[in-house]
């Protein structure tokens, strides 16, 4: 069970770390991908921002998981699974695509869940 948490956390983690690192040097592109059905014109500083913080958010599991403390990792995880929430019902309050808030930020946080579970368990 620990193992599939670990792979689980490394899927997570190194997905989200491709997300920010195209949030810094393809801003538009990526965003189009958020759910949202308008991105404004002048939102690049803000998306660069984000995807730093997204680079950050992948860095503190994979740190964790060097680490080596299972618990801990799983804790974090079940913790760090609010964002994608949050994503999630920040496209759907905004009217953005339903299909990509539960399927990339809805699946993401039952998937961070699961891992969450692992380690926590196992």
């Amino acid at each position: 069970m620990l193992v599939a948490g670990y792979i689980l956390v490394a899927i997570v983690s190194l997905g989200i770390i491709y997300v920010g690192l195209n949030y810094l040097f393809a801003p538009a592109k990526i965003a189009a991908g958020f759910g949202f059905t308008d991105v404004p014109e002048n939102a690049e500083s803000f998306l660069n921002v984000k995807g730093g913080r997204d680079i950050g958010a992948g860095l503190v599991p994979l740190t964790l998981m060097i680490y080596g403390d299972p618990h801990a990792l799983g804790w974090v995880i079940l913790a760090a699974a609010a964002w994608p929430v949050f994503d999630m019902l920040i496209v759907l309050r905004h009217r953005g695509k339903k299909v990509i808030a539960y399927s990339v930020h809805g699946l993401t946080a039952l998937v961070m869940v699961v891992a969450a579970g692992l380690l926590l368990l196992g």
